[in-house]
């Protein structure tokens, strides 16, 4: 069984397509194993953890736009 690291690794050598398709089986695993889904359709999935990781980086530009400004 190859690594996480290895794994991590070896993804910037595939091409877009296969990077959309193992996308695509990662996105039916979690389908299969009933994770926390918010959004499911046609062109994929929104899980909980998408969700947070997306605010975190939104929190992220405003704290740093906050600083640039001096209003930290």
């Amino acid at each position: 069984m190859r690594t996480i690291q290895e794994i991590a690794a070896s993804l910037p050598n595939l091409t877009t397509a296969e990077l959309h398709h193992i996308e695509q089986v990662i996105h039916n695993l979690y389908r299969v194993r009933h994770e926390p889904i918010i959004y499911d359709d046609d062109y994929g999935i929104w899980t909980e953890y998408d969700q947070v990781s997306v605010a975190s980086e939104v929190l992220e530009m405003f704290d740093e736009e906050e600083e640039l400004e001096g209003n930290a």
